[in-house]
């Protein structure tokens, strides 16, 4: 069974972004995309990945949500926190059940929290990478 593709003006549309946009993802890394002579195609889990949905026939899954309270970190590891666990969620391959990451930052009582909710082995992968930002 072949899956969906999209051209960058198809995805943009869809997901109502400018084509630039679409394109900017892809060269940062955000999105997967095949170069196809000059232009890129994108396949329908990559839009799924990106947006959280889920496909109807996939069966439901365990899931797991983890709060990660940090105390007393200052604003550049938490300026850390925050740029490197969505990129490190965005680096990974399509994943049939997508993982979020909410990262919030109490600039007044210095604290810092984050949530995950993913996979229980996505979430471990990145609970891991959680404690080692911490212990930086």
């Amino acid at each position: 069974m072949s899956e969906e593709v999209y051209t960058v003006e198809q995805f943009a549309e869809r997901l109502k972004l400018h084509p630039k946009t679409v394109l900017r993802f892809i060269r940062d890394g955000r999105l997967r995309a095949v170069k196809v002579g000059k232009s890129y195609r994108i396949l329908r889990t990559e839009m799924e990945a990106m947006t959280g949905a889920r496909p109807r026939e996939r069966p439901s899954a365990a899931r797991v949500t983890s709060i990660v309270d940090l105390p007393d970190v200052d604003p550049e590891l938490a300026q850390r926190f925050a740029k490197t666990l969505p990129s490190a969620r965005m680096g990974q391959e399509a994943h049939p059940d997508p993982m979020s990451i909410d990262v919030a930052y109490d600039t007044a009582r210095r604290h810092l929290k984050v949530v995950i909710v993913g996979s229980p082995a996505d979430t471990a992968a990145m609970l891991k990478m959680v404690q080692v930002l911490s212990e930086a």
